[in-house]
């Protein structure tokens, strides 16, 4: 069973083209609860971060919710991931997972988030809204 915290407002799942520069905003004087997480890649940059401090006009396909699992968690965790998103997969929930050092966390959409925490918690884990 596992502990799981509900990030507030929502978040947004973007790409910029390989190489982009990113504003210290993106990141700087993040509040409480808050995460930015950005991923480098040939083909392009990925960036997960609150809708609030999403980069001047970028797409957004839709709107998330962001699930932190309670931490910090060891550095070996096996099997943490599978639990949290298989439940979410059979109730048919789409998931992005990404880790920080201390923890990992799940974006659901906004629209499916009482399905989701609803999966969670029926899969065992506690979820604090």
């Amino acid at each position: 069973m596992l502990d799981i915290a509900l990030l507030p407002g929502e978040y947004a799942v973007c790409r910029l083209a390989a190489g982009a520069a990113l504003s210290p905003g993106l990141w700087s004087d993040l509040g409480t609860g808050q995460v930015v997480s950005v991923s480098w890649a040939a083909d392009g940059v990925s960036v997960i971060c609150p809708m609030d401090r999403l980069p001047g006009g970028l797409p957004v396909e839709t709107a998330w919710r962001c699930l932190r699992v309670v931490g910090p968690l060891g550095s070996v965790v096996t099997g943490m991931l599978a639990a949290l998103v298989g439940p979410l997969a059979e109730a048919r929930v789409d998931a992005v997972a990404f880790s920080t050092y201390d923890t990992d966390h799940l974006l659901v959409p906004a629209v499916r988030l009482v399905e989701a925490t609803a999966a969670l918690r029926e899969a065992g884990h506690r979820v604090a809204d």
